[in-house]
């Protein structure tokens, strides 16, 4: 299996889904919105910013992974590919609680 690899970029951005400003993350890299955890399409590797697609990733579900805590999976809303990535510590858990009512489906 490949390892993937990890470029941190922890940058400030508008969230295009709901429109608020996001702010860094502080100890990782910010890779989707707090309030409404959109994503958007934009890496191949983490942080790379290799991909073409720019379509949004929309939160689908989540995941409890022993390691990694709260894990969220996104769907791309133009090219259909399914991405994961951690929550963050300051995201909605509200969103996240209602997200996990889903993983009987994934």
């Amino acid at each position: 299996m490949e390892k993937s690899i990890f470029t941190k970029i922890d940058e400030e951005f508008i969230c295009e889904n709901c429109g608020k400003k996001v702010s860094k993350l502080g100890y990782t890299c910010r890779n989707h919105c707090p309030y409404c955890l959109h994503s958007k399409h934009v890496d191949v590797n983490p942080g790379d910013r290799a991909e073409s697609c720019h379509g949004m990733l929309e939160p689908i579900g989540v995941e409890i992974s022993p390691k990694k805590g709260y894990v969220i999976v996104f769907k791309c809303k133009k090219c259909g590919n399914i991405r994961k990535n951690k929550a963050a510590n300051d995201d909605n858990m509200d969103l996240i609680i209602k997200l996990s009512a889903n993983n009987q489906i994934l």
